[in-house]
């Protein structure tokens, strides 16, 4: 019989050993996400995979926000974000740093999510709650990873997206 782990058990690192940490040279750009909770569960995802990065874009809150720490639970303090006026800005500014940038986006030509091998420094767009990620943005991508769904909803929260393709890109680093 299992018996659940007590806080104190799960050895966690400290806010000072979690920004000291290597981390995986993945960056998450949110492409005008609207909602603060999946802001703030983006950040506590990045955490959990010690990703390297939240790249914050257009009317997308940004942190100290109340409606973004209930969901992000102190992860605005150990994951480095920053950001920019455009998603397109932010695009250039990692190609600049050598980052390949993919679109998280339901698209012809798109690569399913469990065939996707990333590349050495790696950026991924997730797109408003509505729209997805804009054509615009897509078009400035190196291609689109999409998660294969067989149901007859037509997408998935943004939140749960960046959590399965943030745990499936994480699998071999952690």
């Amino acid at each position: 019989m299992s018996r659940k782990l007590k806080n104190e058990e799960l050895n966690r690192m400290s806010v000072s050993d979690f920004k000291s940490a290597e981390k995986q040279a993945v960056v998450v750009i949110l492409d005008n996400v609207r909602s603060l909770n999946n802001v703030g569960s983006a950040f506590r995802t990045a955490d959990a995979f010690l990703i390297e990065e939240i790249v914050l874009c257009g009317v997308t809150g940004t942190p100290p926000n109340k409606e973004i720490e209930k969901t992000a639970l102190g992860a605005t303090s150990t994951v480095k974000w920053s950001y920019f006026k455009t998603t397109l800005e932010a695009i250039d500014a990692l190609k600049q740093k050598n980052y390949s940038i993919y679109a998280v986006e339901q698209a012809t030509k798109s690569v399913p999510l469990n065939k996707f091998t990333p590349d050495e420094k790696t950026a991924l767009v997730f797109g408003n709650e509505v729209y997805g990620v804009d054509q615009e943005v897509i078009d400035a991508c190196k291609a689109v990873i999409e998660i294969p769904q067989a149901g007859t909803k037509h997408s998935l929260n943004i939140s749960v997206t960046v959590g399965i393709v943030l745990w499936e890109i994480s699998r071999s680093y952690i």
